[in-house]
């Protein structure tokens, strides 16, 4: 945002505060990363919250089936209002940590993660052999797709074959997914 122009004519200066940047770089006791401090935090929260409340159970019953929700007495409009304010925290969230780790406000800065996240959700989805979505699931997905990441990097693999890579990843997932599904039913 260096050299934007302000509404008043005045030019911005591009100059981000240390503070925030510490959101995105430092590490508590200089061995955990401060993202990894939050994500840890905010899974918790939503465990608890998804798993042990009323709220929970009945964002849970509106994903799964809102007609049925209805008619159990849960207030669907309400809900799904409450389900995406809860999405846009998040993606609010991750945004800031983003930023603060890399020092700007970019709006494409995320762009490249939106495969990863899909494929962590996924991933998440198959851990438990629960077959519903689960916060534990999902921090683990996320972990096994970050050393992927971070374990082709370290082997100097191609940007281009990385997606490769993740994609069969996804794939995978998505088979296992289907697989737990199929064993279930039969």
């Amino acid at each position: 945002s260096s050299g934007l122009i302000l509404p008043d004519g005045s030019k911005a200066d591009g100059v981000v505060d240390k503070a925030f940047l510490l959101i995105g770089r430092s590490s508590l006791f200089d061995v955990v990363p401060m993202p990894v401090v939050i994500m840890v935090v905010v899974a918790v929260i939503f465990y608890v919250l998804l798993e042990h409340t009323r709220m929970g159970r009945l964002l849970f019953a509106v994903g799964g089936n809102p007609v049925a929700a209805h008619l159990a007495g849960a207030n669907v409009p309400r809900l799904k209002t409450v389900a995406y304010v809860l999405s846009g925290m998040l993606a609010s969230l991750g945004g800031i940590i983003i930023a603060a780790r890399v020092g700007r406000g970019d709006i494409s800065s995320g762009g490249s993660l939106l495969m990863d996240a899909v494929a962590a959700a996924l991933i998440g989805f198959a851990v438990l052999d629960r077959r519903v979505p689960n916060v534990f699931g999902t921090v683990v997905g996320a972990v096994f797709v970050g050393v992927l990441l971070n374990g082709l990097t370290m082997l100097n693999a191609p940007y281009y074959t990385q997606d490769f890579i993740k994609g069969a990843v996804l794939v995978g997932a998505l088979a296992i997914t289907y697989g737990l599904g199929a064993k279930r039913s039969a």
